[in-house]
């Protein structure tokens, strides 16, 4: 498997000066994915914007695994929520200008 979109968890919790611990428990429950390759963990890139903002949550604003879980539920349900207010605006747009 190709690592190059990857970062490896260790560097990563090296250059935040946190434990991997937390990032496992991440893991765990299901908000961050992880690879392992020669038995070394990496996450994919794509992540790194999602997982950051995970770090912030735990390490600065004292939020538990738990905690992240609810707030990344509630923010993909807002996301959503907003994504079909578009459309629907969208559809009454077009019917309006019939």
């Amino acid at each position: 498997m190709q690592t190059e979109d990857m970062i490896a968890t260790d560097e990563f919790c090296i250059n935040h000066n946190i434990e991997i611990d937390f990032i496992n428990s991440l893991n765990n429950s299901g908000l961050i994915e992880m690879t392992v390759v020669e038995e070394k963990s990496f996450v994919p890139a794509s992540q790194l914007h999602h997982l950051e903002k995970m770090v912030r949550l735990y390490y600065e604003m004292d939020i538990n695994v738990e905690g992240i879980e609810t707030i990344t539920y509630l923010l993909q349900r807002m996301n959503t929520m907003q994504q079909q207010i578009v459309q629907l605006s969208n559809r009454l747009a077009l019917h309006e200008d019939e």
